[in-house]
């Protein structure tokens, strides 16, 4: 099995011979390619709605991978049991949601070695979240395909300086490492955020809001990081 890229960059975050737990599998295209690598010795594919897990069941079976793979229906760590996952891969999800996901199993995050993380939006309230949560960014990468970009984040337990916050919104290894991507990256920020303020412009309680405020300050602070590249 091929994976697209969002997934290969996914996959390549898997720590060697872990017990990986998929939440939001979707296909199970990510558990079956990691088992068929033997980079992972056993794997959970676990998806709340019925069309997925059905998708994962028959493409695991076509796979003839049952041994190894275990397809559950659930709402996200409910699929699992304290300890039974190193690893958990949350992607294609909004960053609110990951969050809630991860909060509402604290016997089972407590026991985990690395999370993977893939939100769609609000990239920013998942960083914010692991650095108050004792989660430590050990890896980030920025990922393009068909034309939308992907941030990844990799997280292990283990406190972390506090960073400024702009750095939330960017990435911290991103910005570090000045990754290929991260100037598209930020445009692609501040062109989110013109457009948010654009749309609050209309409005004199909104311009006159904290939110205006905290937006136009978020502008600035990527705009001073932008002249720096």
């Amino acid at each position: 099995m091929r994976l697209g890229e969002r997934l290969q960059t996914i996959a390549d975050m898997v720590p060697e011979a872990s017990i990986l737990a998929d939440i939001g599998t979707d296909h199970a295209y990510l558990p079956i390619y990691l088992v068929e690598q033997k980079r992972v010795s056993r794997a959970i594919a676990g998806d709340i709605h019925h069309g997925p897990f059905l998708s994962a069941k028959n493409a695991v079976a076509d796979t003839q991978l049952e041994q190894y793979i275990a397809v559950r229906q659930g709402n996200g760590l409910d699929v699992l049991n304290p300890g039974e996952a190193d690893v958990v891969v949350i992607a294609g999800m909004g960053g609110a949601n990951i969050i809630d996901i991860l909060s509402s199993r604290p016997e089972i995050t407590a026991k985990l070695k690395r999370v993977i993380l893939q939100p769609m939006i609000a990239a920013s309230l998942v960083r914010i979240w692991l650095y108050k949560n004792n989660w430590k960014i050990v890896a980030e990468e920025l990922v393009e395909e068909e034309g939308k970009m992907y941030q990844i984040i990799a997280a292990e337990p283990g406190t972390d300086c506090q960073i400024e916050a702009v750095l939330y919104e960017i990435g911290p290894l991103l910005w570090k490492n000045k990754h290929p991507l991260l100037k598209r990256h930020i445009q692609e920020l501040l062109r989110h955020l013109r457009g948010v303020l654009s749309a609050m412009a209309d409005s004199k309680e909104a311009v006159n809001s904290e939110k205006y405020k905290a937006f136009t300050k978020k502008l600035n602070d990527l705009e001073d990081k932008m002249s720096c590249l």
